[in-house]
C-alpha cells in the first residue's frame, strides 16, 4: 500500500521544480526604469483584480462549505468533511491561478529584456515562466488529490469495493468541485476582464486614432496588458488544475466501481489515474529541456514553434511509454465494471486512443486557427470586401471547425469503450491530460510573450525587440488555441465518465428520452450553454463600451495626449475594467452551479441526467466553434502585419481589408477569450456538482431497490464476484 504515498511526492517535485525555476525568472534582468515602470502598473494593477476577485470568492466558498456541510451531516450517505475538501480544492485553484500571475508579471518585462539579444533568449525566458505555472498548476492537482486520498481512507477505514471506499471518493468530489467552481469565476471573470480592455484599446485606439496596439498614449494599454495576465494567465491556470483535477477523479469514481483482485488490495484501478497524472508531471519537467532553439536560428515562427512540438511530442512519448509499463506491472489480467469485463491491455489501449484523440485534436485545431493555413486565408480574403464579409468568413470556419474534431471525439469513446468499457473512457481522458503540466506551459507562454511586445511597444525600444516578441506572440495565439481544442475534448470525455460515475452513485439504471420529462431535461440542458455564452458575451460588450467612452473621454479631454505630452489616465482603465469583471462574473457562475440543483432536488436524477446529456453535447459544440473562430479572426488580422496578398495586391496594417480583419478580431475576443474556453469548466463543473449530490437525490427519491443500488450495497457480493472472476481467468 506504500505505493500511494508515491502520488503526493510527484506534486511535491513539482513545485520544487517550480520554486528552482521562478528564482531562475527572477534573477533575469529586468531592463531599464521605464521597462520597471510599466511591469510594475501591470503588475500592481493585475495584484489588484486578483484581489477584489478572491474577496468575493472567499464569501462563495464560506456559505458553499457551510450548506455542504450541513447536507453531508444530514443524509446518510454522505459526510460533512465534503466540505473541507471543497475549501481545500478552492485554496488549492486559487493558489494555482496567484502562482501563475505572479511569474507572468515578472517574465514579461524580462523577455523583452531578453529580446534585445535574440529570440532564442527570449523563447528561453518567456517558455520557463510558462513552465513555472504549468507544473506548479499540475503539483498542487496531485498534492492535492494524492494527500486527501490518503487521509480520507484512512479516516473512514476504507477498503476496495466497499461503502467506505464509494464515500471516500465522493468526498474527494469536494476536492473537484472547490477546484471546478473558482475556476469558472477565474476564467469568466478574467475573461470580462481582459476582453474589456482589449476591445477598448483596439476600436478607440487602432481603428479610430490610428495609433499601435501598445501604444502609450492609449489609456487602455495598461488594462489590455493587465488583461492578458488575468485572463490568459491565472483564468487558465485555475481552468487547468479544475480539468485536471475532474478528469482524475472522474476515473477514480468509476474505479471504485470496479472489480479487480490485484496485489494492491483493490484499488489499483483508483491509483492508476493518479500515478499517470504523477509520472506525466515527471515526463513534463524532462521535457522542458527540449524547448530552445539556438541563437543562430532565424526570425521565424516555425523555428519556435517545432522547438515547442519537440517539448510537447518528448513528454507524450515518453509518458505513454512508462505508462503502459505501470499498467502491466499494476492491474490485474482481468477486471469487470457494471457487467462489462476488460483486460490490462484494453486499459492501456484506451488510453493510448485518449492520447491519439488529444493529438488529433490539437492539430486540427492547429489547421484552423494558425497563419498560413486555408481557413485563416479565406477570412484573409474576405476582409477585402469589407468588415461583413470578414465577420461572416470568421463564423462560417468557426461551424466547419466542428466537423472534424467531433468525428474524433465519437471516434475516441467508442474505442476507448471497446477497450475498457467507462472505465476506458475515464482513463481515456486521464491519458490526454497526463502531460498537462506540459500543454500549460506551452499554452502560458503565449501571454508572457504578448505582455512583452506590449512593454517593447510602451518603452520605445527598437523595432527588432517588437518583431522578436510578435513571432512569440504568434505562435502563443496558435498554441492558445490548440490548448482550448485539447481542453474541450478532454472535457467531453470527463464528462461523459462523470455522467457514467452519476448514474452508479445516483442508483438510476438509465435515463429514458422517451419520458416527456426527461426529454424536457435534455432540451433545458441544450439550452444553457448559449444563454451563459450570451450571458458572458453581454457583459464584455458592456464593460468594453465603457471602456470605449473611458478613451474616448481621455483623447478629447487630456491635452497633449496624441502628442505624446500629456499622461494618461491609465488606473481609471484597469478600475473600469476590475469592476466590470467582479459584477458580470456572478450571473453565468451561479447558472452553472444553480441549475442542477434545482432540476435535481425538483424533477429526480434521471431528469437532471437527460440534462446533462443535453448541455455536455451542446456546450462541447459551442466551446469548439467559438474558441476556433476567434482564433481564427486573430491569426488573420496579425496576418496583416507582415503583409498580405489579396488578388495581386499587398495589403499592411492600416489598410481597409486590415481594419475589417480588427473588426473580426474584436468581434472574435470574448469568443475565444471568455465564452468559448468557459464551455468546458461549464459542462465539467454541472457534472460534478451533480455527482456531488447524487447520493442524497438517491436517498430522497428512493431509487434504492434498482440494480445499481443493489451491486453497491453487497460489498459481499462483490468479493465473490471478484473470486469468481479470478478462478475463470485461472482457468483460460
Amino acid at each position: 500500500m506504500s505505493i500511494v504515498y508515491l502520488v503526493p511526492c510527484f506534486g511535491l517535485i513539482a513545485l520544487l521544480f517550480t520554486a528552482l525555476r521562478s528564482a531562475w525568472v527572477v534573477r533575469q534582468d529586468a531592463g531599464n526604469e521605464r521597462m520597471t515602470e510599466i511591469a510594475k502598473h501591470i503588475a500592481e494593477g493585475a495584484m489588484a483584480f486578483l484581489k477584489a476577485e478572491y474577496k468575493i470568492l472567499t464569501y462563495f466558498v464560506i456559505i458553499a462549505a457551510l450548506l455542504l456541510g450541513y447536507m453531508g451531516a444530514s443524509h446518510e450517505n454522505s459526510d460533512w468533511t465534503i466540505a473541507l475538501a471543497f475549501i481545500i480544492g478552492a485554496v488549492f485553484s486559487a493558489t494555482a491561478g496567484f502562482i501563475g500571475m505572479r511569474i507572468a508579471t515578472k517574465a514579461n518585462v524580462r523577455t523583452a529584456q531578453a529580446a534585445r539579444s535574440s529570440l532564442a533568449k527570449a523563447l528561453q525566458v518567456s517558455f520557463t515562466g510558462g513552465s513555472v505555472m504549468g507544473m506548479g498548476v499540475a503539483g498542487l492537482a496531485v498534492l492535492g488529490l494524492g494527500a486527501l486520498f490518503i487521509i480520507l481512507k484512512t479516516y473512514f477505514g476504507a477498503a476496495a469495493n466497499t461503502q467506505e471506499m464509494i464515500k471516500t471518493i465522493e468526498v474527494l468530489t469536494g476536492f473537484s468541485l472547490g477546484a471546478e467552481s473558482i475556476a469558472l469565476f477565474a476564467r469568466v471573470g478574467g475573461g470580462i476582464y481582459t476582453k474589456a480592455a482589449d476591445v477598448g484599446a483596439d476600436l478607440v485606439g487602432k481603428v479610430e486614432a490610428g495609433i499601435p496596439e501598445d501604444d502609450p498614449r492609449n489609456p487602455a494599454t495598461i488594462a489590455d496588458n493587465v488583461g492578458d495576465n488575468v485572463g490568459d494567465v491565472a483564468g487558465m491556470g485555475a481552468d487547468l488544475f479544475g480539468s485536471y483535477v475532474a478528469t482524475v477523479l472522474a476515473t477514480m469514481v468509476l474505479g471504485a466501481e470496479t472489480l479487480s483482485v490485484d496485489n494492491f488490495g483493490g484499488i489499483a484501478p483508483i491509483l492508476l489515474p493518479m500515478l499517470i497524472a504523477g509520472m506525466g508531471i515527471i515526463f513534463s519537467i524532462i521535457g522542458t529541456f527540449f524547448v530552445k532553439i539556438s541563437d543562430k536560428a532565424g526570425l521565424k515562427t516555425e523555428v519556435v514553434q517545432k522547438a515547442l512540438n519537440m517539448g510537447n511530442w518528448g513528454s507524450i512519448i515518453l509518458t505513454a511509454i512508462a505508462v503502459y509499463f505501470l499498467v502491466q506491472w499494476l492491474l490485474p489480467d482481468a477486471m469487470s465494471l457494471r457487467g462489462y469485463e476488460f483486460t490490462k491491455n484494453g486499459v492501456f489501449g484506451a488510453i493510448a486512443v485518449g492520447l491519439v484523440v488529444g493529438t488529433l485534436m490539437s492539430i486540427i485545431t492547429e489547421y484552423y486557427t494558425a497563419m498560413g493555413k486555408r481557413p485563416v486565408r479565406s477570412i484573409i480574403r474576405q476582409s477585402a470586401t469589407g468588415h461583413a464579409t470578414n465577420i461572416i468568413g470568421g463564423l462560417s470556419v468557426g461551424m466547419e471547425s466542428t466537423l472534424l474534431p467531433i468525428l474524433v471525439l465519437a471516434g475516441g469513446i467508442y474505442g476507448s469503450y471497446a477497450f475498457a468499457g467507462l472505465y476506458g473512457v475515464a482513463i481515456a481522458a486521464a491519458g490526454m491530460m497526463a502531460t498537462t503540466a506540459m500543454q500549460l506551459a506551452i499554452d502560458a507562454f503565449g501571454p508572457i510573450a504578448d505582455n512583452a511586445g506590449g512593454i517593447a511597444e510602451m518603452s520605445e525600444l527598437p523595432k527588432d525587440v517588437r518583431e522578436k516578441t510578435d513571432i512569440l506572440d504568434a505562435v502563443g495565439n496558435t498554441t492558445a488555441a490548440t490548448g482550448k481544442g485539447f481542453a474541450i475534448a478532454s472535457a467531453a470525455l470527463t464528462a461523459l465518465a462523470l455522467f457514467a460515475a452519476f448514474v452508479g452513485i445516483a442508483k438510476i439504471d438509465s435515463i429514458d428520452i422517451y419520458k416527456a420529462n426527461v426529454l424536457a431535461g435534455l432540451f433545458v440542458g441544450g439550452m444553457i450553454p448559449f444563454i451563459f455564452s450570451s450571458l458572458a458575451i453581454a457583459a464584455v460588450g458592456r464593460a468594453a463600451m465603457a471602456m470605449v467612452e473611458e478613451v474616448r473621454r481621455q483623447f478629447r479631454e487630456i491635452p497633449g495626449i496624441m502628442e505624446g505630452k500629456g499622461k494618461p489616465e491609465y488606473e481609471k482603465c484597469v478600475a473600469i475594467s476590475t469592476q466590470a469583471s467582479i459584477r458580470e462574473m456572478l450571473l453565468p457562475g451561479a447558472i452553472a452551479l444553480i441549475t442542477p440543483l434545482a432540476v435535481g432536488f425538483i424533477f429526480g436524477p434521471e431528469v437532471l441526467g437527460g440534462m446533462l446529456a443535453g448541455a455536455t453535447v451542446s456546450g462541447v459544440l459551442m466551446g469548439m466553434f467559438q474558441n476556433n473562430a476567434g482564433g481564427a479572426w486573430d491569426n488573420a488580422k496579425k496576418s496583416f502585419e507582415k503583409g498580405v496578398e489579396i488578388n495581386g495586391e499587398t495589403f499592411y496594417k492600416k489598410s481597409e481589408p486590415h481594419k475589417a480583419s480588427v473588426t473580426g478580431d474584436t468581434v472574435g475576443d470574448p469568443f475565444k477569450d471568455t465564452s468559448g474556453p468557459s464551455m468546458n469548466i461549464l459542462i465539467k463543473l454541472m457534472s460534478i456538482v451533480s455527482l456531488v449530490i447524487a447520493p442524497t437525490l438517491a436517498e430522497l427519491h428512493g431509487n434504492d431497490t434498482t440494480a445499481a443500488a443493489r451491486q453497491q450495497k453487497h460489498p459481499v457480493e462483490q468479493v465473490a464476484q471478484h473470486h469468481h472472476l479470478k478462478e475463470a481467468v485461472v482457468k483460460k
